[in-house]
């Protein structure tokens, strides 16, 4: 009898051997140079995936010199803007009031990338479409086939999918490891880790 933690890391396993590390290498390469050129890194997501934001804006921010924020930290404005002006237009209207500009990039953590037609994750989908109306780098770590973020990105690496049960805990799991990989990377990382 095979137990479920044996097939669910085995799966973890084989997404390990399998993904597009060179998509990996690119978005590196990209985060040193917003560092380099003095931008912001503005990560969104929603469920998990926005407390995969929260947790990574700290590693990017201590441990990779990255001046990095995330609207989901500030859960005021969050829901004030969902009151007031509706969910689907949150994160646009933060990088509106953010100013963000070509300077800076746009990181997004999500499984399905953001869909209007389907109204999933449109709040995603409508921040990418500001992103690139003001010219920022679209970075992303997404599941299935990446939706409207893989669409819209320069660099968005889609977490393979092993298992169509599995692809929610698998994707926002290899949000976290491929972050901790950026981070520790050798053209990232300014700080080391206290263990």
């Amino acid at each position: 009898m095979k137990f479920h933690s044996q097939t669910f890391f085995q799966q973890t396993a084989q997404i390990a051997k399998i993904l597009d590390y060179s998509c990996v290498e690119k978005i590196a390469a990209a985060l040193a140079e917003l560092r380099d050129r003095g931008g912001r890194l503005f990560l969104i997501g929603v469920g998990g995936s926005a407390a995969n934001c929260s947790h990574a804006v700290n590693d990017f921010r201590k441990l990779a010199g990255i001046e990095a924020y995330t609207p989901v930290d500030n859960i005021s404005e969050l829901t004030a803007r969902t009151n007031d002006e509706g969910w689907a237009t949150v994160f646009k209207a933060w990088l509106i009031t953010s100013n963000a500009n070509k300077k800076d990039a746009l990181m997004v953590f999500s499984v399905g990338g953001g869909d209007i037609k389907r109204n999933v994750s449109a709040n995603i989908a409508h921040a990418l479409d500001e992103a690139k109306r003001r010219g920022l780098m679209v970075l992303g770590i997404v599941g299935r086939d990446g939706g409207y973020t893989k669409k819209m990105g320069d660099y968005v690496l889609v977490i393979p999918t092993i298992d169509s049960q599995h692809v929610t805990p698998h994707t926002e799991a290899f949000q976290a490891v491929v972050w901790h990989c950026l981070v520790s990377h050798p053209k990232l990382q300014t700080r080391a880790t206290k263990w």
